[in-house]
């Protein structure tokens, strides 16, 4: 028996787990159903094409609509891995726009606009470089700047400028708005993971147990309360009880289909797979949201890339420079630049991000290059108003749930997108970056008009692996959690992970889901940041 029994050991589960743990009048367990991480790629920020497309992922097929011509069977992928996404991530440290947490609390989560945010941004961050009203450098969370800047990201920036986006030194000062180089979640040259930079620390605290390979399959609710879960390890099914809470950090995939297989959902849906319903929540897998994205591969007419170090004696000397002095092409996290900017100039803010991805077939999903030296640019419209759902296709906690996230049946999200891929293509033709080109790749150059663009988006965007909102906090119907991340419904019983978000931030989500978990801590414990 625990005290509080937390389910994932992603980037929220961490710090929540940390964070109770340091009283030490409170029991606490974490359950995660991936390994320890103990793979040595997970440490390298280099090692990111790694990391990316291995085996710490968890793939979901997911349905596309009846608009999009598609020859593939996409999938989505979550991490499997304790750290979840931080330990796999391009670790790119993003928040979004003050806006979108102002647009939350607009929304009913009470106590989440920015000014109530922004404490535990700062209570998280140890930042390299800023010490100001918007960072932090006291907090357990590496952040820093990428100390090996590739010459083509810098072309790539200069590009960015010729074409009329200035210079943003800090994406995250409350205005991102251009380009930029990102900062990432590392330290010394090695990943800043949720992991590492929260739960290694604890490792030592008897109140704290970690377990890796534990599968939850349901969680277990006596007189509307949530008492304790069940789950397989090592295959064997076992019960671990909870004397105050159990709290879901699977994310919005998981989460919402282990609150629907313990009987927490749409009744109907719920009795239509036999499943006793315990409580009538409506929402649950409802409002699911990502990021859409699109992935430009150009060939470079030489080795103007890190696509040079797949070869051996390349890839030795980088390595031998990490092994020395935590230096050289390792140390980066390979999507060094990027920006944000307006496919349609009646928003407020920047509705598409960009990220320069200095070689191809880096990312799952995105190919290589003839002749083996490319680049790819990856651009999201990072405000979706499609939305999606989460739903059973069985009462088995095996069977994988159904993933519909409708992406671009909102056609303003296609033409936001198609016109944010011209102006990524209109960038690469700036000189700055133009004389390292070849040509373009993908898509090929018999793709010219806008309506050509348009049709070639909806038939091979892809997932940008940012799913959220599929347990939305508010005070709605439609709301799952309250405000105080409470299931409605269930008592001891809380959800906290990228599942929560209302709306889906206007960027990288990792940095937000730190940000729950330090906020959840403290709203379980009673407290307060100062």
């Amino acid at each position: 028996m625990a005290d509080y029994i937390i389910v994932g050991g992603g980037s929220t589960g961490c710090v929540i787990a940390s964070r109770l743990s340091e009283n030490p009048d409170c029991s606490v367990v974490l359950l995660e159903e991936g390994p320890r991480d103990y793979n040595p790629y997970i440490h390298i920020p280099g090692a990111y094409y790694k990391t990316a497309q291995g085996r710490l992922l968890k793939r979901y097929n997911w349905q596309p609509t009846a608009d999009q011509a598609r020859d593939d069977d996409p999938t989505m992928v979550q991490a499997r891995v304790l750290g979840g996404g931080s330990s796999v991530n391009a670790m790119i440290y993003i928040r979004g726009n003050p806006a979108d947490y102002d647009g939350w609390a607009q929304a009913g989560a009470e106590g989440w606009g920015y000014d109530e945010v922004l404490p535990y941004f700062k209570k998280a961050e140890n930042n390299n470089r800023f010490c100001n009203d918007a960072h932090g450098t006291d907090g357990p969370l590496g952040v820093s700047d990428i100390d090996h800047i590739h010459p083509l990201t810098r072309a790539w920036l200069l590009a960015c400028q010729q074409k009329g986006m200035p210079f943003n030194p800090d994406f995250n000062s409350g205005n991102p708005a251009g380009c930029g180089l990102y900062q990432i979640t590392a330290r010394n040259g090695r990943r800043s993971s949720a992991a590492t930079a929260y739960l290694k620390p604890a490792r030592n605290r008897k109140n704290l147990s970690v377990q890796t390979g534990a599968r939850v399959c349901k969680i277990i609710c006596e007189n509307g309360r949530a008492t304790g879960v069940e789950y397989v390890m090592n295959g064997k099914t076992r019960i671990l009880r909870a004397r105050h809470e159990v709290i879901i950090s699977a994310g919005a995939i998981a989460s919402p289909k282990l609150l629907m297989t313990s009987g927490i959902g749409a009744a109907g849906a719920l009795e239509k797979h036999g499943i006793k319903v315990l409580a009538d929540v409506p929402g649950v897998g409802q409002n699911l949201q990502d990021h859409i994205e699109m992935s430009l591969i150009y060939q470079l007419n030489g080795p103007h890339s890190y696509d040079k170090y797949k070869k051996l004696h390349w890839k030795a000397l980088a390595g031998l420079n990490y092994l020395l002095f935590k230096g050289g092409p390792a140390s980066s996290n390979l999507i060094e630049g990027g920006g944000f900017w307006w496919a349609n100039r009646d928003e407020a803010m920047p509705d598409m991000q960009y990220f320069m991805v200095v070689g191809a077939g880096i990312e799952e999903g995105v190919e290589a290059v003839p002749g083996g030296n490319g680049c790819t640019i990856n651009l999201g419209q990072i405000r979706p108003r499609s939305r999606g759902e989460v739903t059973l296709q069985s009462a088995d906690p095996q069977t994988p749930p159904r993933i519909s996230p409708n992406y671009l049946t909102d056609p303003y999200d296609l033409d936001t997108l198609t016109d944010g891929g011209l102006f990524a293509i209109e960038i690469m033709e700036q000189p700055a970056i133009r004389k390292y080109l070849q040509q373009r790749h993908v898509p090929d150059m018999k793709i010219r008009t806008r309506a050509d663009f348009r049709t070639f988006c909806q038939n091979t965007a892809h997932a940008a692996l940012h799913p959220a909102g599929t347990c939305k906090m508010g005070q709605d119907d439609m709301a799952v959690v309250t405000p105080n991340l409470k299931v409605r419904g269930i008592d001891g019983l809380r959800v906290a992970d990228a599942s929560i978000m209302p709306n889906l931030i206007s960027g990288n989500p990792n940095a937000v889901c730190i940000m729950i978990g330090e906020k959840a801590s403290d709203l379980i414990l009673g407290e307060k940041a100062i």
